[in-house]
């Protein structure tokens, strides 16, 4: 039996946090949430998730420090960045830094889902090719 895909979610606001979960659970994926990227960080999550969500201003460190954070860490787990206040530049700098999305809230959910099932299918295509 296939491991459930774990989503981890990082934002700050509650609603969102929970409305994404609730909405990842729904779509049959595990979430986990978490209020801010240090959270996460210190988490025994980290290495089980297949697909990061976080929000790009927070508190601490962006969404996007969080992406750098972990690729210098070696773990390359697929990012989606998610904002408020969008930003051409920073939506540049984050798909350049090889983020997988950047979405603005409120996003559509149909869209979050399309995303996540693209990188799960390409994920699973290279694991078939190696």
């Amino acid at each position: 039996m296939d491991k459930r895909t774990m989503i981890s979610i990082v934002d700050d606001d509650e609603s969102v946090r929970d409305a994404t979960a609730n909405l990842m659970r729904a779509a049959g994926y595990t979430p986990q949430a978490f209020p801010h990227a240090r959270a996460f960080l210190e988490s025994s999550h980290v290495s089980d998730t297949d697909i990061l969500i976080a929000d790009v201003q927070m508190p601490g460190m962006s969404g996007l420090e969080l992406h750098d954070a972990l690729l210098d860490a070696g773990k390359h787990i697929p990012t989606l960045l998610i904002t408020a206040y969008p930003d051409e530049r920073m939506r540049s700098r984050a798909l350049h830094a090889g983020v997988i999305g950047y979405l603005t809230k409120p996003f559509n959910e149909s869209e979050l889902l399309d995303t996540i099932q693209s990188v799960l299918r390409s994920v699973k295509t290279r694991s078939i090719e190696q």
